[in-house]
C-alpha cells in the first residue's frame, strides 16, 4: 500500500507539472473588448458589454515600459499619423497644459517640442506662419491654439482610440527643443607674429575702415506668442 500511494502521488505530481509550467511560461495579457453603441460610438472596456457584440483584444498587462509594444490599433495610428505638440516654457501657457493633459488622458503617444529660443520661434513660423501656441500636429494636419473639440476630431480622424490603451508603465519622452542646437564653428588658427595678413584678413580690415551704417530693424520681425 505504501508503494502504491507513493506511486499514485508521484503520478499526480507529474500530471500536474505541465499545467504549472504552462502558467509560468505563458506571457501575461489582459482582456479588452471593443464594441460600438447604438449611437455609433466606439468603446474599449475590460468587461464585455451587456447585450452587445464585442470583439476581443489582447493587450499587455502589468510590467510594461516605454519599449512595450503598443496595441495594434494604437500602433497603426501612431505610424500613419504621428502626433507632435509644440509648447513653451518661457511663459505660462494654459492651452499648452490643457493640450498635454488631453493627449495623456486619451493615451496618445506624442512628441513634445518646446519653443523658447529665437531659432525655435523661427521653426514654428515656418510651420504655421505665426507664433501661436500650443500647436498640435496630427500627421499632416496642423491645429494652432487649444480647442478640445477640434483636437478630438483630428485624433478621431487619425483612428486613435477614444480611450487610453497605453501599456501600464508607459513613459513619455522628455520634451526637446523645436530647433536642435547646432555645433559651433571652430575658431580660425592663430596667425604667426609679424606674418603678412591673409587675403581674408585684409578684406576684413578693409571692411572695418569703411564707414558703418546704422543697423536697420529686420522686416517682419517675429511677434510675441499668441495663446
Amino acid at each position: 500500500m505504501k508503494d502504491g500511494r507513493d506511486k499514485s502521488g508521484a503520478g499526480r505530481g507529474w500530471r500536474m507539472l505541465p499545467g504549472w509550467m504552462l502558467l509560468v511560461c505563458l506571457p501575461a495579457y489582459s482582456q479588452m473588448y471593443k464594441w460600438t453603441d447604438a449611437q455609433g460610438t466606439v468603446h474599449y472596456t475590460d468587461t464585455p458589454p451587456p447585450s452587445q457584440k464585442a470583439s476581443r483584444i489582447k493587450t499587455p498587462s502589468a510590467g510594461g515600459s516605454a519599449q512595450t509594444p503598443l496595441p495594434y490599433e494604437l500602433a497603426r495610428a501612431v505610424k500613419a499619423s504621428p502626433v507632435t505638440l509644440y509648447t513653451t516654457t518661457q511663459t505660462a501657457c494654459a492651452g499648452c497644459d490643457q493640450g498635454r493633459a488631453l493627449l495623456r488622458a486619451r493615451g496618445v503617444p506624442f512628441t513634445e517640442k518646446t519653443v523658447d529660443t529665437g531659432e525655435d520661434k523661427e521653426q514654428l513660423r515656418q510651420l504655421t506662419g505665426k507664433l501661436e501656441l500650443p500647436l498640435l500636429l496630427v500627421g499632416s494636419r496642423k491645429l494652432a491654439g487649444f480647442q478640445d473639440a477640434a483636437w478630438q476630431d483630428a485624433l478621431n480622424a487619425a483612428a486613435y482610440p477614444r480611450s487610453a490603451q497605453l501599456p501600464r508603465g508607459y513613459q513619455y519622452a522628455a520634451p526637446q527643443a523645436a530647433a536642435p542646437a547646432t555645433a559651433e564653428m571652430p575658431a580660425p588658427p592663430a596667425r604667426a607674429k609679424n606674418a603678412p595678413p591673409a587675403d581674408d584678413d585684409a578684406a576684413a580690415q578693409a571692411a572695418e575702415q569703411q564707414p558703418r551704417r546704422p543697423a536697420q530693424k529686420p522686416r517682419n520681425a517675429p511677434p510675441g506668442f499668441q495663446f
